[in-house]
């Protein structure tokens, strides 16, 4: 289906590619945590949010 050089590319694209974002989130980790203090919470109660929705929509329908 993929020809030889076409997997080659594709692999070291994934290894270059992740290489680069772990390098960039190493840079900016001070500052996001600076800036998004607060952001597991609003992770958290939006999670908590779309369980009660589901276990009210199943409450509902007994």
């Amino acid at each position: 289906m993929f020809s030889t050089g076409q997997l080659i590319f594709a692999a070291i694209f994934v290894i270059f590619f992740a290489i680069a974002i772990f390098l960039s989130y190493k840079k900016d980790k001070k500052l996001h945590s600076k800036n998004y203090k607060g952001v597991k919470w609003v992770g958290i109660v939006f999670i908590v949010f779309i369980i009660l929705l589901f276990v009210i929509k199943e409450w509902l329908k007994n």
